[in-house]
């Protein structure tokens, strides 16, 4: 099954006008059974949903898991889960608040994707290394409160770092490691890795790569990063 993670750029191509549709378009050409999104709130229309989530249901199988039941707003802080229609969600969706002035967050979630639970960290991390530190170490410690549940944990999104073993990776390389980090930022002419995918154990994703199309490329600042997840386990 493929998972991916997209900062889709409030809607916006690296220079342009508000064009959503473009985002549903790459997200038609992944197809995958589980995507985070980030920026993906209107800064100025709150309480107005940015993608069409009745035709990436219908038409592409995704359903949006909702962390609020505020009217409009279809995620958290600005990041955005959808997931195959047949999952099953053991726990959640919440909310994590991680602090820093963006405001950023992350959506903690465990699932069943038809291969057994696994739990699901979707997040946006801030701009300041000291404050991505402190994100990341709250984001372990999220893990850790739900301990008590050992499963597989996926852990995407864009961490606005590309140096390994800085600040936020730094963190986390201890817990999951260095997999491949293709370069996914500015999509015009990608060469900074700041979007990736985690997974502990880390043999539980294989196959990272940037999707890299022509519509990526006019849609959105950022590539999508995408990667295969075991479907029998990790290791398997």
């Amino acid at each position: 099954m493929l998972v991916a993670t997209y900062n889709i750029h409030r809607g916006r191509p690296p220079g342009g006008l508000f064009r959503p549709e473009r985002i549903e378009g790459v997200i038609a050409e992944i197809r995958p059974g589980l995507i985070a999104l980030q920026e993906a709130q209107h800064y100025l229309r709150r309480g107005t949903g940015m993608l069409d989530a009745r035709r990436l249901e219908r038409e592409l199988g995704l359903r949006l898991l909702h962390v609020t039941n505020r009217a409009g707003e279809q995620g958290w802080r600005s990041n955005l889960l959808l997931v195959r229609r047949e999952a099953r969600v053991l726990h959640g969706p919440v909310g994590l608040r991680l602090g820093g002035w963006e405001p950023r967050g992350a959506i903690l979630v465990e699932l069943d994707l038809g291969t057994g639970p696994l739990r699901v960290i979707a997040t946006h991390l801030s701009l300041g290394a000291r404050r991505r530190e402190l994100q990341a170490a709250a984001l372990l410690e999220a893990m850790r409160a739900r301990a008590r549940h050992p499963m597989p944990t996926l852990l995407l999104g864009d961490f606005n770092e590309w140096r390994r073993g800085r600040s936020a990776l730094g963190i986390l390389e201890r817990v999951f490691g260095d997999p491949p980090h293709p370069p996914s930022f500015p999509s015009f002419f990608p060469h900074l890795a700041l979007d990736r995918i985690l997974a502990d154990p880390p043999a539980l994703v294989t196959c990272v790569e940037a999707h890299d199309t022509p519509l990526a490329r006019r849609a959105s600042d950022h590539l999508p990063l995408k990667a295969v997840l075991a479907e029998n386990g990790p290791g398997e």
